[in-house]
């Protein structure tokens, strides 16, 4: 028998908090992209910067996408458009095919009310209006 393993990440651009439906967060994953790094780019050219997002941001949802491989049902939820870009990174590779992968609108929480969150998401079953992938 198959266990269902699920995952939740709160996510903007910036981290992302990878939490189990246990309750346990596994942990954070950082992007490269910082303040930073946007404003050295920005003084070279603003084309020079857009690239540069783009790579990291790549390497940031590639770091997300080996460890959503590990479970069968993931809710990708956060304040901005990175769990959006994040679904449609995975949607191209047929390695999430068999995943299925919710997306939710959610502002900015504290770890318990980001657990909290979670576990009303998977209780709820098939919830009306949520995009399921």
């Amino acid at each position: 028998m198959n266990t269902t393993k699920t995952l939740g990440i709160w996510m903007d651009h910036a981290t992302a908090h990878l939490i189990e439906l246990d309750g346990s967060i596994n942990h954070t994953i950082e992007s490269g992209f910082t303040h930073t790094k946007k404003v050295d780019a920005l003084h070279r050219s603003e084309d020079i910067m857009h690239n540069k997002e783009q790579q990291l941001n790549k390497a940031y949802y590639k770091q997300l996408a080996e460890e959503i491989q590990k479970y069968n049902r993931v809710l990708l939820f956060g304040p901005t458009s990175a769990k959006t870009e994040l679904h449609n990174y995975l949607v191209s590779n047929q390695h999430f095919k068999n995943i299925r992968i919710d997306i939710e609108q959610a502002d900015k929480m504290t770890d318990p009310e980001k657990f909290a969150f979670l576990k009303k998401h998977f209780e709820r079953g098939e919830p009306i209006g949520l995009r399921h992938f």
